[in-house]
């Protein structure tokens, strides 16, 4: 049996994992899809003091108190920094990093540094009369939807458990200082539907640091695959357990 923590990026709670964990655990794997911070039924902690670090000790703090070893960690989106530096903090109980369409920093960049255009929802908020909170994204027209959603019901289900996201968590650096870290193997998954303009992918290095080639994976679909192809993302992740 292999421990799956699904990490949700920016916006979503864990409830966006629902599909996927079911999956999993069918397959006779442990699957954990918590919330950070903020987000879901710990929307009421939401606040400017919230940050990447934050989520990290969220995610650390799980594991420690649940005594996980052996962690398959999967980050979708902005959870890429979160796991990354997770792991960095006890790479001894992480046994594989899955970057899910996300971000995937070097030591001490922000979301800013590996997806610049994140600066210009900064700025947005800037303006506005909560200077720390930034909305949820605009539906756009198919293939695009809702972050690459485009069924109504699911749509309007997504929506329904999205919340604000605080500034702080795109501008604190993300650590990886533990050469421990870089012993992790790890696996990319990018979804290659519906990219929306200005959201540039880093090419993944040919060789992973741990020195083994580099894995990717694609699914043809938006970027929320949980919730669009969530038996073809768990046959992907049932590859790693």
């Amino acid at each position: 049996m292999s421990t799956y923590l699904l990490v949700h990026g920016a916006w979503h709670s864990g409830q966006c994992w629902e599909r996927v964990v079911p999956l999993l655990a069918a397959a006779g794997h442990r699957a954990l899809a918590p919330s950070l911070t903020g987000y879901g039924d710990r929307a009421h902690l939401l606040g400017p003091e919230v940050g990447l670090d934050t989520h990290v000790h969220d995610v650390v703090e799980l594991i420690i108190e649940q005594d996980l070893s052996d962690v398959i960690l999967v980050g979708h989106s902005y959870a890429g920094l979160v796991i990354s530096s997770a792991a960095n903090r006890i790479p001894d109980r992480i046994s594989h990093l899955v970057y899910l369409d996300a971000m995937v920093p070097e030591d001490g960049e922000s979301a800013v540094d590996v997806q610049p255009v994140t600066q210009a929802l900064i700025d947005g908020a800037a303006e506005s009369a909560a200077p720390w909170r930034i909305p949820p994204m605009p539906e756009l027209p198919p293939p695009l939807g809702l972050f690459g959603v485009t069924d109504p019901a699911d749509v309007a289900w997504l929506r329904a458990m999205l919340s604000d996201q605080p500034v702080l968590c795109l501008q604190q650096p993300v650590r990886l200082d533990d050469p421990a870290v870089r012993t992790i193997a790890r696996t990319h998954i990018h979804c290659v539907a519906g990219v929306p303009e200005g959201i540039e992918r880093r090419p993944v290095p040919a060789t992973q640091p741990n020195g083994t080639p580099a894995q990717v994976w694609e699914l043809e679909t938006g970027h929320d695959c949980m919730i669009t192809m969530p038996a073809e993302l768990a046959d992907l992740l049932l590859k790693l357990g």
